[in-house]
Parts: C-alpha cells; sequence; structure tokens
C-alpha cells in the first residue's frame, strides 16, 4: 500500500513511547495537565457545564471515567466531553501559535478518562500528549492560518486529529489503526469561529475530545476508513486547507526536538481570548506607573499584528461571554478596574454603565505583513492632551516569559477558589509536576472533594 499521510503519521504514533520523550517534553506535559485541571475546577459551576453534565447523566453509558472535582462517573465520552466544557468555557485554557488554538484542552479531558479506564499512567499520557501535539501542531503549521481566517475553529477541527493521534498512542493501536481512527475523525471534524462569545465555543472543543475517543475506540473494533481521508484528491486537506503542501510539513515528523519544544505552550494570565493579552499587559502597566482610569482617558487605540484580533468578534459585549471576545471590553475593564480577573466576567461586570458608555472609545485595527511575529502597538489619548504609549512583543505567559510552577500553582488555587471547592490545590500541582510515574487516578482521587459546585447539585 502507498504510504499516505495518515499511515506516515499512523507509524510514527505507534512507535513514540514514553521513553522517546525528553524531560523537559515530559515537564511541559505534566504543566498543561495542571492548567487545563485548574481551567476545569474554575469553570465547573458555569451554567453550560451543568447543562452538559444535565445532557451527559440523561444519555451515558456505563460508568467509566470521572468528571473532575465532583467525583461523579459517567461513560467515557460522556466524562470527556464534561470536562472538554468545563475546561474551555472560562477561555482560560493554554494556547499554541501553529494551531491558533488551544491544544491541551482538545486532547486531555480525553486522554485522561481513556488512562482512567485503562488504568494507564502519566507518563504514558504525557507521551501521548507530545504525539498528539505533534501531529496538530504540524497540520497547524501547514494550513491554520487561511483555515482560522476561514473562520473555522482550529481547536476542534485541527486539534481533533491531534487528539485522535493520542489517544491511539495510549491505546497502543497499530499504524494502520491509527489511520483508520484518522479517517473516522475527519469524518467528525467542525467548528466554527463564528460560535465565539456563546456556549458553543466550548462545545466544540469538548466535541474533538467526545469524537476522537469514538474514532479510536471504533478503530481498535475493526472500523476502517480510507487511508487517504487526509490527503487524498477528496481529503481533509483539501476539503480544510486553501491549496497548501500539507505533507511537506510533515517530512520531519516526530523528529527532535519536537514541536512542543520548538513551539511551546503559552499559559493564559488573564481569563479571556489569548489576541487581547498583549495590550492587556501593556495597558495594566501603564496603569500601574501612572495611575489612569477610565475618566483620564479619551480614548484607546491598539494595532495589533495581521489577523491578530480576527477572534474579537464583539464590539459591544452584554455578556461576560461575549466580553472574553472583546478588544473593547479588555480596555475598558482594564482601566476601570486595573485587573481582569475571573470576576471580570460575570455579565453585571459587562454591563456596568461606565464600561459600556466607554468602550466605543476603543478602537483595534490590524497592520499589514505577516501574523508573526505578533505585536501589540497602544496610544492611551488622555483627556489633558498627552498621549501614552507602549509596544508589546513579548507577553506574560508567552514562551519568552512564561509562568513558573509556582505562578503555575497559584492559577490552580484561584480556580479551585472561584468553583467553591475544597481540593488541595498544592497537593495537586506536587503530584502533577513530580516526574514519577503514578496512576492517572491518583491524581483525579485529589479533585474530588466538592463544596458547593452547583453542578453537583443538579
Amino acid at each position: 500500500m502507498t504510504e499516505t499521510l495518515s499511515l506516515r503519521i499512523g507509524a510514527f504514533s505507534a512507535g513514540f513511547t514514553p521513553a522517546h520523550m525528553t524531560a523537559e517534553e515530559a515537564h511541559m506535559a505534566r504543566r498543561a495537565l495542571l492548567d487545563t485541571l485548574a481551567c476545569a475546577l474554575g469553570g465547573l459551576n458555569e451554567p453550560p457545564v451543568r447543562a452538559a453534565l444535565r445532557y451527559a447523566r440523561a444519555t451515558s453509558g456505563p460508568a467509566a471515567a470521572r468528571v473532575w472535582g465532583l467525583g461523579e462517573r459517567l461513560g467515557l465520552e460522556q466524562a470527556a466531553f464534561v470536562n472538554g466544557v468545563a475546561g474551555h468555557v472560562l477561555d482560560f485554557d493554554d494556547v499554541t501559535g501553529p494551531l491558533r488554538g488551544h491544544p491541551s484542552v482538545a486532547m486531555l479531558p480525553a486522554l485522561c478518562a481513556l488512562a482512567e479506564a485503562e488504568g494507564k499512567g502519566l507518563a504514558a499520557v504525557c507521551a501521548a500528549f507530545v504525539a498528539g501535539f505533534e501531529v496538530m501542531g504540524r497540520m497547524g503549521e501547514a494550513i491554520g492560518d487561511e483555515h482560522y481566517a476561514r473562520g473555522f475553529h482550529a481547536t476542534a477541527t485541527i486539534g481533533v486529529l491531534g487528539t485522535t493521534v493520542a489517544c491511539a498512542n495510549l491505546l497502543g493501536l497499530s499504524a494502520r489503526q491509527t489511520a483508520d481512527a484518522i479517517g473516522l475523525a475527519v469524518a467528525q471534524a467542525a467548528g466554527s469561529r463564528e460560535n465565539f462569545g456563546t456556549d458553543a465555543k466550548s462545545f466544540q472543543a469538548a466535541h474533538a475530545n467526545r469524537a476522537a475517543l469514538q474514532s479510536v475506540l471504533l478503530a481498535r473494533e475493526g472500523f476502517d476508513s480510507s487511508p487517504a481521508a487526509l490527503d487524498g484528491p477528496r481529503g481533509y486537506v483539501r476539503l480544510y486547507g486553501a491549496g497548501e503542501d500539507a505533507a511537506r510539513a510533515f517530512e520531519t515528523l516526530g523528529q527532535e526536538p519536537r514541536l512542543l519544544l520548538r513551539a511551546r505552550l503559552e499559559v493564559k494570565k488573564y481569563p479571556m481570548c489569548y489576541a487581547t493579552h498583549r495590550t492587556l499587559d501593556g495597558l495594566l502597566d501603564l496603569k500601574a506607573e501612572t495611575g489612569i482610569g477610565l475618566a483620564d482617558v479619551a480614548a484607546v487605540e491598539v494595532e495589533g499584528s495581521a489577523r491578530a484580533f480576527a477572534p474579537l468578534l464583539h464590539d459591544r459585549p452584554q455578556t461576560g461571554l461575549e466580553g472574553k471576545f472583546s478588544l473593547q471590553y479588555a480596555v475598558a475593564a482594564a482601566l476601570a478596574d486595573g485587573r481582569v480577573t475571573l470576576a471580570s466576567f460575570a455579565d453585571a461586570a459587562v454591563r456596568r454603565d461606565a464600561i459600556q458608555a466607554f468602550m466605543p472609545r476603543v478602537t483595534g485595527r490590524e497592520g499589514t505583513g505577516p501574523l508573526n511575529p505578533r505585536y501589540a502597538d497602544i496610544a492611551v489619548r488622555l483627556k489633558d492632551g498627552r498621549t501614552l504609549r507602549r509596544r508589546v512583543e513579548a507577553l506574560r505567559g508567552g514562551p519568552d516569559m512564561p509562568l513558573t510552577d509556582a505562578q503555575l500553582a497559584e492559577k490552580l488555587a484561584d480556580c479551585v477558589a472561584h468553583a467553591g471547592l475544597r481540593a488541595d490545590a498544592g497537593a495537586i500541582a506536587a503530584l502533577v509536576l513530580d516526574p514519577a510515574d503514578r496512576p492517572v487516578a491518583a491524581v483525579l482521587d485529589l479533585l474530588d472533594v466538592p463544596a458547593r459546585a452547583a453542578a453537583a447539585a443538579e
């Protein structure tokens, strides 16, 4: 059989084991798990999570995996789905440039559910994460820019491919079984940026987890698909791409340094769309240095690199979810409050009269040229006639200014407190970041101490 892209990826996945990981890759995968758990626990009481939980309870198969933070067990796909919604609903989870999306929330709910059901350890999950990141990141490098610009939600539409490979790796599927699973994932790859600012955005990330699990479990049972589902004349790259040669992006598949070390993960400092973060860093620094507030500012102008603001669909948000995808709200909240936190995205916070009145004073524009290197040029025009300027390229939480392990543990503690849980954030962080291998279930055991989680009561 002619080697297709799916078969090449399948051979890589089937041959990649924990022994092939570097220590740095393993640590980065553990940090990704810690951040994903933090975001999911923080989101546990959000209305979309409660709705997803009610749905999952009504449709669940035999109990196999846990809803994080509740201790409740659901069917494999349903547990991964609920955890995926919870992990993405705050839009606080990590991102990576090649994907133009959120790799960890697209993978780890499925991987952890599968690992719990199959009795796998953290080392196996980390290796599967590295393999999945390699595939989704390379596909993102191949087609991601135009794909995203056309309106696809790459976290879901490209992420499902990497998640399927990650789950196939964890299950030990053969190269052909993995290729079959990829074809089944292609049949389910979906997600639109039009849904940003609604519950459907977190649904799309959660669907990538559920679809990947269905794909690998069917492939393990002998369900097949076209081995050319990715690169055939009617395949994924032709349909979802814009004429790119995706095969070139996979020529060095699996070779060191792998993509996780080259692209790295960007851990969010603020619980809103990453397209606002450079602006927030610069604006909050200016406010801290000068003490300016809403009453002092006549207008704010922000220029970003080309397509940098593509996810920011809401100029005049009215809800917390819409506010997460609004440059105008990011600027107004930062100037008004001097911080942007989980509490910033209550609907009432977005609807404050002063905030609503100020947002028309904020304008954003995109520069010409390539997307990278990214930047934000901020001009704050004061009522006294002065103009304050700041340019931000490297941002807090990005590859050049990563959050420390201690700061990541603090983020977990904040999320646990936000959800009203009694889980010991320090103990969870220590266990996840400890390089020793242990069952995934040992980590999940530490999450199961709900206090007032609204989802548990419904």
